[in-house]
């Protein structure tokens, strides 16, 4: 049995796209930066860029972890494809995290953190996590409501996290991470509805 695995974690639910190659907890690889709508073309060119780098192929990662929203339709739909299709090709155990999870695992401080997505028509996508032992966990559900009036329920000190490189070695010793069962089962989680599904209504 393998002692260090090699994993791919992906997100593309923000305007920062994250790609990310780990050796174990060790990263190898790392892409982390604002897009400009392109999250499409550069996911696939950072993918391809962290398996060159580390003389890594397909066929030798043991896991995919993405990020599975909330967050932009159009970019975070482009990575959970991406993922679903290079698990299903080539027979590769995916995991889901969500991306304000992922988000939070950027701060280091004690209070409640705070991670907020903005969702435009003045709500954003809220989650409040906590950093615990060197790991991370969530502290209730995630919402997509206004952030002033979800602020004014907090009781604790909390700090409010808009973007963040992700902290995979918190991750990975959280309890956060889902397997996923069945590939054709994994979907984006958009806490609402699309303007399609909307406009049917």
């Amino acid at each position: 049995m393998k002692t260090s695995l090699k994993r791919l974690v992906i997100d593309s639910a923000t305007k920062f796209l994250y790609v990310g190659l780990f050796d174990g907890e060790q990263e190898v690889f790392t892409y982390f930066k604002e897009g400009n709508n392109d999250h499409s073309v550069n996911l696939m060119v950072q993918i391809e860029k962290a398996l060159e780098e580390t003389q890594c192929k397909i066929s030798d990662l043991d896991e995919i972890i993405i990020g599975i929203g909330p967050g932009s339709y159009t970019g975070l739909r482009i990575g959970v494809v991406v993922a679903k299709m290079f698990g299903w090709n080539n027979n590769i155990p995916v995991k889901t995290i969500s991306s304000l999870a992922l988000m939070a695992s950027s701060y280091e401080g004690e209070t409640l953190i705070l991670s907020e997505i903005d969702a435009r028509r003045g709500n954003s996508f809220l989650g409040l996590y906590q950093n615990q032992n060197d790991s991370i966990v969530q502290v209730g559900e995630e919402e997509l409501t206004n952030l002033e009036a979800f602020q004014k329920q907090i009781k604790e000190p909390f700090t409010v996290i808009s973007n963040g490189k992700p902290n995979i070695q918190k991750v990975l010793r959280s309890t956060l991470l889902r397997e996923v069962k069945d590939i054709h089962t994994v979907n984006p989680n958009y806490l609402r509805l699309t303007e399609a599904e909307r406009n049917l209504l």
